[in-house]
């Protein structure tokens, strides 16, 4: 599983790093992903983040 954060969409509110640092992370005003396949442990929490990010901004293969 992936996920990715689309740059131009993100407004940099930092949910998606509340909920699951371990796969994100704020670089400058906007949210980056810090792993290239999400770990098994954290699917769960990378899909809450998606499904909170309030302008849709991430995506999850």
């Amino acid at each position: 599983m992936k996920a990715s954060v689309d740059k131009d969409t993100c407004i940099g509110c930092g949910i998606c790093f509340d909920i699951c640092p371990s796969v994100f992370e704020m670089d400058d005003d906007k949210a980056i992903t810090k792993v290239d396949v999400v770990p098994e442990g954290d699917e769960d929490a990378a899909r809450e983040a998606a499904e909170s990010c309030p302008v849709e901004a991430i995506e999850i293969d």
